[in-house]
């Protein structure tokens, strides 16, 4: 990697937003502001149910939000949770990282307040297509084939909200996935961002890895960036992102950091299991992901990219797993 060449890596799905985000790099922009561009256009993608725009509402069929972002120069992090109502969490969450120093995270009314305050726009994240995968993926038969292609852990999770949801009163009436962002500009700096809405059929006000910062976001300059998606219980619980880092700083190559900060995060029991994956950029433009499941892949865009390309992740040893098989989610 010469010195001076940005570089910006995603998650699946999260290059719809990195020919952009490069634009913006090449242009001399930040790599904070390279992150928040990649990661609104994966928020504002309708066809992704996972984040932003569109995500499969929580238990009583609201869409809530989370996003954050980290300044690797400065160690400065913003992070929202259970944000309804505002499609771009990711600019409410840089919002407060550069406009609310004395704190690091706001959550549900409070964040929605902030982001009035920064007259930050509302809009509509609940779509049609939402609310039609999210009552379908309760049924008998939706169940059944969770059990069969997803694992019993997928299968496991979607009983216990069905569950919840039958215990309600008044009966309920109301009508998964991250994107994880990294980038290095041209002036040395680097940043990360996540975006998220959640597992669907999350518990209203259930806040994952992906706005705690150490968990499913970390970034120090001096070393590089991580992020995390999946089952974000186990990434707070292990501190994946930190534990990737600080595998970079001990001297570990980024696959060797992602493969060791995954086994020790699919070391934890955990009934609802579901896969992992990790992603990590360095201060000197080296990157690497690690997954849980074969097939896995991220995006890469350099200076000298026109389009993103697709580099496969290193999958870990099944036998890290301690619980039930592992799931498909995203």
């Amino acid at each position: 990697m010469r010195m001076g060449s940005p570089v910006i890596i995603a998650s699946e799905r999260g290059e719809v937003g990195l020919v952009e985000a490069m634009r913006a790099l090449r242009a001399g922009g930040s790599a904070m502001d390279a992150v928040e561009i990649a990661l609104r256009a994966a928020e504002a993608n309708e066809a992704d149910h996972y984040v932003g725009v569109g995500g499969i509402p929580n238990l009583l069929g609201e869409v809530e939000l989370d996003a954050s972002i980290m300044d690797g120069s400065t160690l400065a992090a913003g992070a929202v949770g259970a944000v309804t109502g505002f499609p771009h969490p990711i600019t409410i969450a840089r919002a407060v990282c550069e406009q609310l120093p004395q704190h690091a995270m706001l959550v549900g009314r409070g964040a929605e307040r902030f982001a009035d305050e920064c007259a930050i726009p509302r809009g509509t994240t609940l779509t049609e297509e939402a609310v039609r995968l999210w009552k379908e993926g309760l049924t008998p038969e939706a169940l059944d084939e969770a059990e069969r292609t997803q694992g019993a852990g997928e299968t496991a999770y979607r009983r216990s909200v069905l569950a919840r949801i039958q215990a309600m009163e008044p009966p309920h009436r109301h009508p998964w996935g991250t994107i994880n962002v990294i980038a290095l500009d041209g002036a040395g700096r680097l940043c990360t961002g996540v975006s998220t809405s959640g597992y669907p059929w999350k518990y209203p006000g259930r806040v994952g890895d992906s706005a705690v910062i150490g968990a499913g976001n970390y970034c120090d300059g001096r070393y590089g960036g991580a992020a995390c998606t999946g089952r974000g219980e186990l990434a707070i619980r292990a501190g994946t992102a930190r534990t990737v880092v600080d595998g970079l700083a001990d001297g570990l190559s980024p696959e060797e950091a992602c493969v060791t900060a995954l086994e020790r995060t699919m070391s934890l029991a955990d009934p609802f299991r579901a896969q992992v994956r990790t992603l990590c950029l360095t201060a000197d433009g080296q990157h690497a992901g690690a997954a849980t499941v074969t097939g896995a892949t991220y995006g890469l865009m350099t200076g000298d990219h026109t389009e993103p390309e697709f580099l496969p992740r290193a999958v870990i040893s099944n036998h890290f797993f301690i619980g039930v098989e592992t799931g498909s989610q995203p």
